[in-house]
């Protein structure tokens, strides 16, 4: 398969790392997204990266025995270390200050910490066998710096530098997963696992959730744990938590192959299954979230299939079925650079192994290779997707959903006006409406947060913030720019040209957005250039299209082609009610000079205007046979007020007089006539 066939891929820059052997161990926290490489406990160095990190954090600590957990704080500032079933060891990382080390042993009698989680710079969550506890660290820094200067470390800092306890709950604990992004811990209970309990954190805060019950494929025959930790994830797709079961085999009869339940986790109310994305196979399954698409690996086939809950799929009452948006593709081969001096990188790169057995995925989009030594990001390629999705409609809704679709999109509706790939009218009319339908909701959100700022809502109510335009705003000015004025050009029918710009504005008139004057000219010129005239009269007789001083100006630049376009200009901005200067003003600004001064001999004002404004105009032009012809215009308005085709002094013209002697030479000059 070519590169155009496959729609997810390994980031370009993966973070490397020393791969997992007997000496080094690796560790990866979901919140900061770093990875840990321990060698020998710490004693001979740990190496810290981050898929943000342009300098890794490299320290040594102690070897008090095995890791089973390593974490930084939320601002790198506090290492925590989990060595034992009882305790967790702090050390503070903050420069230019002393490494105060603390230990905290979980409060619950004969319990076994099962791991932690920060939540925030200061804030931890230990995970029992026996329920949870939420601690605040204690400022130890704080107090150091408040203390009086020469006064030693253990005069300040008490003997015990406990961490304060700010909430626990006893429950038995199987096994728990961390939502980072959501600040959400779920915690597996009773026997069969399958009864998970929520607990929402924030700001000193510990809130617990209702709890939920997820249905096994089938009644347990024994009573040993029957969910596990590896089929279950919890992820933010499209602004909701969700946690998604990977059944392996359906509830219902009929249906073979595995399926993933999603349940929707609000902060408030129940927890609600919504949705089943059906996978039709069976085997080894693992989840990642990227752009709001759930992407299920296959490990049998090496393929992954991607779903999006936001479009249509099948309600049968209770939850929406899903199928696979995509035929199931590999993610894209992935080579990895080889290492070392010039010489040596210039042997080919190595392939890497896809779906190995090694890799480990993390919420949302994070594959890791112990045994290779790299973490990636699972990334979306959109343009591949065009030619896989031949339904127009479903193309536009999936990509409208996407991060970065305004090109793919924009070269879509160029793809369907093209020759060679065009599409049916009432195919681009839906592309068109998909795309206002976005246009307007930004419109209206954005004109709601003005009216609320001019309120001065921002005062008294909640943060106003503005909201934000997505690559999804297709705007008239992108359409314009990169799709239509284009398309106008192109030889093709006239009449579906013609109707694809009429089929556009019809579709900003549906959702009440103002047509922007360049389209209109666009319309016009495009009617001219195939000599539609009798089209153009009717869309201005009927206001198909719409009256603006820019179109009218358009109208009068056209009276040389199309006589009648003068009177229709006239009667548009009569309409407009605009003032006879300020249309002199716009034609002039157009280098319209010959159609303003036709514009004020219609009206008969001829007599009043500044000879230099329209000199000055014709200059600008460069035409010099224009600049003429207005020139003997005000010598013959001069001679015919004042008997003599001179300018006065109080014209300011001398520059150009001098300019017309410079052009054509004195000889040119009008002569007094005398009767």
């Amino acid at each position: 398969m070519g590169e155009e066939d496959y729609y997810l891929e390994l980031c370009e820059r993966p973070v490397h790392f020393e791969k997992a052997n007997p000496v080094n161990c690796v560790f990866f926290d979901e919140a900061n997204k770093q990875v840990f490489a321990v060698r020998s406990g710490g004693a001979t160095g740990v190496v810290v990266k981050g898929p943000d990190d342009r300098n890794p954090i490299s320290f040594r600590m102690e070897d008090k025995g095995e890791v089973k957990c390593i974490k930084f704080s939320l601002e790198n500032k506090i290492l925590a270390v989990q060595r034992t079933s009882k305790t967790v060891d702090f050390s503070n990382f903050t420069p230019d200050s002393p490494q105060l080390e603390y230990t905290q042993e979980c409060k619950t009698k004969n319990a076994n910490i099962l791991g932690f989680c920060w939540t925030s710079s200061t804030e931890i969550v230990f995970i029992t066998d026996q329920g949870i506890e939420f601690y605040q660290l204690p400022d130890l820094l704080g107090k150091l710096l408040r203390s009086l200067s020469g006064a030693n470390v253990e005069s300040v800092l008490p003997e015990k530098r406990n961490l304060k306890l700010l909430k626990s709950q006893n429950i038995n604990v199987n096994w728990y997963m961390y939502c980072p992004e959501s600040a959400v811990i779920l915690l597996s209970t009773t026997v069969l696992g399958n009864v998970l309990q929520p607990f929402y954190f924030r700001a000193g805060t510990m809130s617990k959730l209702p709890k939920f019950e997820i249905e096994l494929p089938a009644a347990p025959k024994s009573t040993k744990l029957s969910l596990s930790e590896r089929d279950i994830a919890m992820a933010t797709i499209y602004g909701q938590l969700y946690v998604l079961f990977l059944r392996h085999h359906s509830r219902t009869s009929n249906s073979t192959g595995a399926e993933v339940v999603l349940y929707h986790l609000p902060r408030e109310g129940a927890c609600k299954k919504m949705h089943i994305l059906k996978l039709n196979r069976t085997g080894k399954f693992a989840l990642n979230v990227v752009d709001n698409l759930v992407v299920v690996h296959h490990q049998d086939t090496e393929t992954s299939v991607i779903f999006d809950i936001r479009l249509r799929g099948e309600f049968d009452g209770t939850v929406t079925l899903h199928h696979p948006v995509l035929p199931a593709r590999s993610i894209q081969p992935y080579q990895i650079p080889v290492a070392g001096p010039a010489p040596v990188t210039s042997q080919s790169p190595i392939p890497c192994k896809l779906y190995s057995s090694s890799w480990i995925v993390f919420q949302p989009d994070i594959i890791i290779s112990a045994s290779q030594g790299y973490l990636w990001n699972l990334q979306v390629k959109l343009q591949p997707i065009v030619n896989l999705l031949p339904d127009k409609g479903r193309l536009m809704d999936f990509l409208l959903q996407r991060r970065e679709c305004k090109t793919v999109v924009l070269s879509v509706c160029s793809q369907m006006l093209t020759e060679s790939d065009r599409a049916a009218l009432p195919v681009i009319a839906t592309v068109f409406d998909k795309l206002n339908q976005e246009y307007k909701k930004y419109l209206d959100a954005e004109q709601s947060y003005t009216l609320a700022l001019e309120a001065g809502q921002s005062r008294s109510g909640p943060f106003l913030r503005r909201p934000a335009r997505t690559q999804a705003v297709v705007d008239q000015s992108d359409m314009y720019t990169h799709v239509l004025s284009a398309f106008a050009e192109k030889e093709m029918p006239q009449k579906f040209v013609i109707a694809v710009l009429m089929e556009y504005i019809r579709s900003l008139n549906q959702f009440q957005i103002t047509v922007q004057h360049y389209l209109h000219e666009l319309v016009i010129k495009t009617l001219v250039q195939h000599n539609l005239f009798y089209m153009l009269h009717q869309f201005l007789q009927y206001h198909v299209l719409s009256d603006s001083k820019p179109l009218a100006c358009l109208l009068l630049s056209l009276e040389s082609f199309y006589p009648p376009a003068h009177q229709l200009s006239l009667d548009m901005l009569k309409r407009l009610s605009t003032a006879n200067d300020e249309i002199v003003e716009v034609l002039l600004s157009k280098h319209q000079v010959l159609a303003a001064l036709r514009f004020i001999r219609g009206i008969g004002g001829q007599d009043n205007i500044s000879a230099r404004k329209f000199l000055d105009a014709a200059k600008q032009t460069e035409d010099h046979m224009l600049f003429y012809t207005i020139f003997r215009f005000f010598e013959q308005r001069n001679q015919r007020l004042r008997g003599n085709p001179s300018f006065t002094p109080g014209e300011h013209c001398e520059e150009h007089v001098a300019f017309f002697k410079q052009v054509f030479g004195d000889q040119a000059l009008m002569r007094p006539t005398t009767f």
